[in-house]
């Protein structure tokens, strides 16, 4: 499933190609067509991302609201100058947007396709989605309290909690697997034993590296002294892209330590550490404090 950073990066793309401009929506496949009636020929606000949410804003204050789940896609494309035309819609195209021509602009145009959510909403249900959601990183107006809160106070395993949508928005495996790492912490450790500061620095981690991911369109965790160039070994070759610590290295060394990377469930969902940078945590320690961060503010630009 696409995490926070590519859905962050669509909703730039979207703004930047779309914003300000009348659109034509249609929905080729059918699924949107009453909606998009609705809407067609409006002018487009602009776009934003929440966690892993897509709120594309046209006036009169109405928003499709899109959520890609694990295979959908929203491909934006901007057309050169010189009378290129709009290509006719391949698949099963849920929603397109294209904008009205206009002298001196260029074309854009873009298709939704496997999307397991596209509706048609107002701004009252945009409200209800996002109170919904746990602090989103990479938005300014993310309070990292409001998730230390509920991590403090919960004996769930931490890796469990980051994964959690109400919890902290955005975050999936692969982000979810690499702070752990970068920060020490077992995967299974109970939530409420953590300490404030670790949870600070985590989450200024996460705003770095999914700015990062944002920037780059791919997820990259590892440190300086730990690239390819660095260490004189292979690109990681996965087509999920970009250089990690331990997603998806079930067996294979810990770049740090050399141990091998270990693999188990929870919850559903494939967790992956190393035993040696990570140590099992031991029950006996002292329960965590619930009191906020107090220099965690919102994401950094």
């Amino acid at each position: 499933m696409p995490e926070g950073h590519t859905l962050r990066k669509l909703a730039d793309d979207l703004t930047a190609a779309f914003a300000g401009r009348a659109v034509r929506v249609s929905s080729p496949q059918g699924r949107f067509a009453a909606d998009a009636e609705q809407v067609d020929g409006s002018r487009l606000v602009g776009a934003e991302s929440a966690g892993k949410h897509l709120f594309v804003e046209l006036d009169g204050e109405r928003f499709v609201h899109v959520h890609l789940g694990l295979i959908g896609r929203f491909d934006v494309h901007v057309l050169d100058a010189g009378g290129q035309e709009v290509p006719a819609p391949v698949g099963a195209v849920r929603l397109r947007l294209v904008t009205v021509p206009q002298v001196g602009r260029q074309t854009a145009y873009a298709d939704l396709r496997g999307a397991i959510l596209c509706d048609l909403v107002g701004p009252d249900k945009r409200e209800q989605v996002l109170a919904r959601l746990g602090p989103d990183p990479l938005r300014d107006d993310a309070d990292p309290g409001l998730a230390w809160r509920r991590i403090s106070r919960s004996p769930r395993a931490i890796g469990d909690l980051l994964m959690d949508q109400k919890v902290l928005a955005g975050v999936g495996n692969v982000y979810r697997a690499e702070v752990l790492f970068r920060h020490g912490i077992h995967p299974l450790r109970p939530g409420d034993t953590l300490r404030v500061g670790q949870w600070q620095a985590m989450w200024d981690d996460l705003v770095e590296l999914m700015a990062e991911g944002v920037r780059t369109g791919r997820i990259d965790t590892v440190r300086p002294e730990h690239t390819p160039e660095a260490m004189g070994r292979e690109p990681r070759r996965d087509d999920h892209g970009g250089e990690v610590y331990v997603y998806r290295r079930t067996s294979m060394p810990c770049l740090v330590c050399t141990t091998s990377v270990r693999t188990s469930e929870l919850v559903g969902r494939n967790v992956f550490w190393c035993p040696r940078c990570q140590p099992k945590f031991r029950s006996r320690a002292v329960r965590s404090p619930s009191k906020r961060p107090g220099a965690a503010g919102g994401a950094r630009p």
